[in-house]
């Protein structure tokens, strides 16, 4: 069976990014497994690390990633996938980023977190097997996203990675911040037009993520109104060569 890996920073990020082509994966056939990588529990948060949470109406006794693991479960059923798998590192607002700003800013010199990242990623990679990975380009400039591009980066996977368009920045900003851009500039453009089911599989997906679309869009509505903003197409650059088999089973993925 083939298999196909989302590498997602943070538990939304590839269903918001990718979760039609990951869902229409799934309905052809290939095993599909979503696996976060800053998902660790934190106790008794503080300054801003707390606040992120707070903004969301939580109160500080709640484990915020614990809840955030189990909509990232229920997104995963909602596409058809695999179950999730969840990795114990810490979000920025816990590795020093005070602020707001600050997670979309450069990085902190101390915060050497792709380095440990890395061999961790290499070793799933290796468990997984998988002939296709999928990891963001960083479009927004959050900073653990721009880890992930730096780890995956750093662990050299052999498989082919479609890179993807992080989503919803790309429709935050005429022109969203790309700091990661020149990495991806010579790398083909590929791009899958979503049927109707694999674009109500991606909502559905991405509403389980109850936590974050109040203070993300407004509400589902807006999701609804931000999720049309792509006009049904996922956008990506393509590092290696995809497999025969992808072209066969995902017929809307093609050039640009």
């Amino acid at each position: 069976m083939p298999t196909a890996l989302a590498l997602s920073p943070h538990l939304d990020d590839a269903a918001f990014s990718c979760g039609g082509l990951l869902a229409a994966l799934a309905g052809a056939g290939w095993r599909v497994t979503m696996a976060t990588l800053f998902t660790g529990s934190v106790a008794d948060p503080q300054g801003f690390a707390l606040a992120c949470q707070l903004d969301k109406g939580l109160p500080p006794e709640v484990d915020y990633m614990a809840l955030r693991r189990a909509e990232d479960a229920s997104a995963a059923d909602a596409l058809g996938i695999s179950p999730p798998r969840h990795l114990p590192f810490r979000e920025a607002p816990h590795r020093g980023y005070a602020s707001a700003p600050e997670l979309f800013s450069d990085l902190r010199p101390e915060d050497g977190i792709a380095a440990d990242l890395a061999p961790t990623l290499s070793a799933l990679i290796a468990a997984e097997g998988p002939d296709l990975i999928l990891a963001p380009q960083a479009v927004g400039g959050h900073v653990d996203h721009v880890q992930a591009v730096r780890a995956l980066r750093a662990a050299a996977p052999a498989a082919p990675v479609l890179w993807w368009r992080d989503f919803p920045y790309t429709v935050r900003e005429t022109a969203p911040k790309e700091p990661l851009a020149a990495l991806f500039a010579d790398l083909p453009v590929r791009a899958v037009a979503l049927d109707a089911e694999a674009q109500a599989r991606k909502h559905a997906a991405c509403a389980a993520y109850t936590s974050q679309i109040g203070f993300q869009f407004g509400g589902e509505a807006g999701l609804r109104e931000r999720l049309a903003r792509e006009e049904g197409v996922e956008r990506f650059r393509l590092s290696g060569s995809l497999p025969d088999r992808l072209a066969e089973t995902i017929p809307g993925l093609h050039a640009t």
